[in-house]
């Protein structure tokens, strides 16, 4: 399968002129799934990318009570009788968009559906993101639409640390049906877009200042530890919501999601990894082709700053098309996502970023893989979903051609072995 720069830069305009158009036009907040978890479902291409290994020619893809039970070639997989047959030209695991805020922020870009956000305190990792996380949402089911399976959701950029993030699927009818992780990672912004705005007196004014908050409250957070594992009762401190997410993330369980544009910035963000001995995902990082070196030594993944966000002015002044292609080189592990702007369009779709990227030095399977393994690998779901073997959730894209040619439309999305959509799109 082969992708040509202009097809994936026409992929970028489509998805841009017919986004939001699309999902005023579905009209419909009913899920579209038909059949139970528990049906028997075959799927079969012309090619499936199981991104467990090669490409297969002519491929099948069964699907019992919602996990493969086999793939493989044609002549070799039976379709078993009964079963309903979707076919497709193409079929690829669900895609992952590694990093989006679509659930919390909603497409009416009215305050009743903005909950991505709050600015009334620059640190407040205690902000679940599974109590604003709306699975009816009109950009969850919009998305669906174009093969995205599973979604890296949760509180924006835009504070220093604005909350939780979570990794959910793309149907249910609530947060604890779609939630495959409630907890993933901790929102950290470093750069312009962590600092207060609009009042003086506000912190944080500087990098200087927001980098100090932030070593404090792990500071604060290790003098809490220690003090809850006193012997006496009576000595241990009340309950703290903001220490008890800090621990987590000083015990390694919990990663911090730094947005980091500047490589000033990305330096930062490294040195507090190291200094704490804490886990970090780089997002967005602009600029991080520049510190490329320092990121792999630090064994640092990046999800990779969408190549539609405006660019040209300010931190992403040095954004790049070949980000990814540059970090891929370099040994460093990335994803690819749709991200956020406080502007409409609310979202994007990473299979056209991956379009993209693919059209500016990844190969095609890099670039899908950065849309579903290895972005599944980096959310830490990857025994989930992210590939199309046996054992796996039951979560597929079909397509009437290559998945990254602008021309080509998604036709089906399944999603635990539930056909969750029907186009085409």
């Amino acid at each position: 399968m082969r992708i040509d720069r202009r097809g994936a830069l026409r992929a970028a305009a489509g998805a841009w002129a017919g986004g939001i158009t699309g999902v005023v036009a579905q009209g419909t907040l009913a899920f579209a799934a038909q059949g139970a978890q528990g049906q028997l479902l075959a799927v079969r291409g012309a090619t499936v990318h199981t991104m467990a290994g090669p490409p297969l020619a002519d491929g099948v893809v069964v699907i019992r009570d919602g996990k493969v039970a086999a793939v493989g070639p044609a002549a070799q997989v039976a379709i078993p009788a009964g079963a309903r047959v979707l076919t497709a030209a193409v079929v690829t695991p669900g895609l992952v968009d590694a990093h989006t805020v679509v659930g919390l922020t909603g497409y009416l870009n009215q305050d009743q559906d903005q909950d991505q956000l709050d600015p009334t305190d620059p640190i407040q990792p205690e902000l679940r993101a599974l109590d604003s996380y709306n699975p009816r949402e009109r950009l969850v089911e919009w998305v669906r639409g174009f093969g995205v399976t599973t979604l890296h959701t949760g509180h924006a950029p835009g504070a220093l640390v604005s909350g939780q993030t979570m990794v959910v699927k793309t149907r249910g009818d609530s947060v604890e049906e779609a939630a495959l992780l409630p907890v993933a990672m901790v929102a950290v912004t470093l750069g312009d877009d962590g600092r207060a705005k609009g009042d003086e007196k506000k912190s944080p004014g500087t990098r200087s200042k927001a980098v100090a908050m932030l070593r404090g409250e792990l500071v604060k957070t290790r003098d809490y530890v220690r003090k809850r594992g006193a012997a006496d009762p009576d000595k241990r401190p009340d309950r703290d919501l903001r220490r008890e997410v800090f621990a987590e993330v000083l015990a390694g369980k919990l990663p911090l999601l730094v947005t980091a544009n500047r490589a000033t910035d990305i330096d930062s963000a490294l040195r507090v990894a190291e200094e704490f001995g804490i886990r970090i995902v780089l997002d967005s990082a602009a600029e991080g082709y520049l510190v490329a070196e320092r990121i792999k030594a630090a064994g640092v993944p990046v999800i990779v700053h969408p190549s539609m966000r405006r660019s040209g002015a300010g931190e992403t002044e040095n954004a790049s098309f070949e980000t990814a292609a540059k970090l891929r080189a370099a040994g460093i592990p990335l994803a690819l996502q749709s991200g956020f702007e406080a502007y409409v369009p609310k979202t994007r779709v990473c299979l056209f970023e991956a379009a993209i990227a693919a059209a500016n030095g990844l190969s095609t399977e890099e670039a899908l893989a950065a849309v579903t393994i290895d972005a599944a690998r980096i959310l830490g779901v990857a025994d989930r979903v992210g590939s199309i073997a046996v054992g796996r959730d039951g979560d597929l894209a079909l397509f009437d051609g290559d998945p990254f040619e602008y021309t080509t439309h998604c036709v089906a999305t399944v999603i635990d072995g539930a056909v969750v959509f029907e186009g085409p799109r």
